[in-house]
Order: structure tokens, then C-alpha cells, then sequence
């Protein structure tokens, strides 16, 4: 059951407004998460810049994905792994990629692995990685901009995933057959 308010434009916060318009015309619909960050004025522009800061860091589609399914899916958020999907889908991304993101695989490339491997570790140490780790990283082909970068995107995740865990958002019906559950 949904314990936020998921608010339509006309139901928002009147600084909301704006940017849920912006929401529908950039994605031909008001995705349910965009309407439950909508009862925060402030989240919601720091969501859509988060987002908007990351799609255009140094990273490519495939990577944008490995970075933001490797954060949904180990954070378990059953409304971003299936919307993230769809996403990648629209991006051309393989979808072998995209399934072994969704299913805990090995990924399609080591220097994708790599990416994820790092992404985990930053996600489950909470930063506190290793020289080790950040050499590995390193020897993938990435930098410290792309160390950063990850952490950028972890921030975007960070508002999403647990907004949608507090709100218990329903996937929106163009991101339903996507739909995902993590696996005990």
C-alpha cells in the first residue's frame, strides 16, 4: 500500500508544478515517483538535477545503466529496476546487459564489470573502498572522474530508492512488464 501521496499536477505543491509539467513533456507521461518526490518541492529539483548532472557525465548508455541498475538492484527497489529497464531499452542498451544487471550475472565486457564491481563496493562500504579496488578500477580504463561520477549517481539512486521504498510506489504501466523482484 502507497504511504505517500502520489500528486498529479493540479495536487502539487505550486513549486512543484513546473518541473511536473517539464516531467510530462520530457517523458509523455508523470511517472509515479516524479508524482510522490513532487510533496518535496526541494527533492524533486534536486532529483531532476541529479539525474540531468549524471546523463551527461563521461559515462555512455551502457554505462549510465550498469551504474543505476547495479544501485536498484542492490538497494532492491522494485519501482527503478523495471523503470530502468525500460530506460535502457530506449537507449539501445543490449539486453543482455540489461538482464544481467536485473539477475545478478557477469557482465557483458570487464571493463562493465569493473564498473559494477566498483559501483557495489562504493555502495556497500558506504566510500570507504580500498587502494586495491580503486587500482582495479583504475587499470579497467576508468579515473577518479568516473569515481566521482559514480557517486553522483549513487546520490540520484539514493533519492529515488528510498523515496520508493518509503512511498511503496507502483510501477507506472509502461514499466510493468519489466517488472522485477530481487531474488532471495
Amino acid at each position: 500500500m502507497t504511504t505517500l501521496t502520489i500528486h498529479t499536477i493540479e495536487s502539487a505543491p505550486e513549486l512543484s508544478k513546473p518541473i511536473l509539467e517539464k516531467s510530462v513533456k520530457t517523458n509523455g507521461m508523470l511517472p509515479n515517483l516524479h508524482g510522490v518526490l513532487a510533496g518535496a518541492p526541494g527533492i524533486l529539483q534536486a532529483y531532476q538535477n541529479l539525474h540531468e548532472q549524471f546523463v551527461n557525465s563521461s559515462f555512455n548508455a551502457e554505462e549510465l545503466t550498469v551504474v543505476w541498475q547495479t544501485i536498484n538492484v542492490e538497494h532492491g527497489c522494485t519501482y527503478c529496476v523495471p523503470a530502468h529497464t525500460a530506460i535502457a531499452h530506449s537507449m539501445k542498451v543490449d539486453p543482455e546487459l540489461t538482464e544481467a544487471l536485473r539477475n545478478d550475472g557477469l557482465l557483458t565486457t570487464p571493463k562493465l564489470q569493473a564498473l559494477q564491481d566498483m559501483t557495489l563496493s562504493i555502495v556497500r562500504n558506504r566510500g570507504h573502498v580500498t587502494n586495491e579496488e580503486l587500482s582495479a578500477f583504475y587499470a579497467a580504463g576508468y579515473g577518479e572522474q568516473q569515481v566521482l561520477e559514480i557517486i553522483l549517481g549513487l546520490s540520484q539512486k539514493v533519492i529515488s530508492n528510498y523515496t520508493n521504498h518509503i512511498a511503496n510506489t507502483p510501477v507506472d504501466a509502461p514499466f510493468q512488464p519489466f517488472a522485477w523482484n530481487k531474488s532471495a
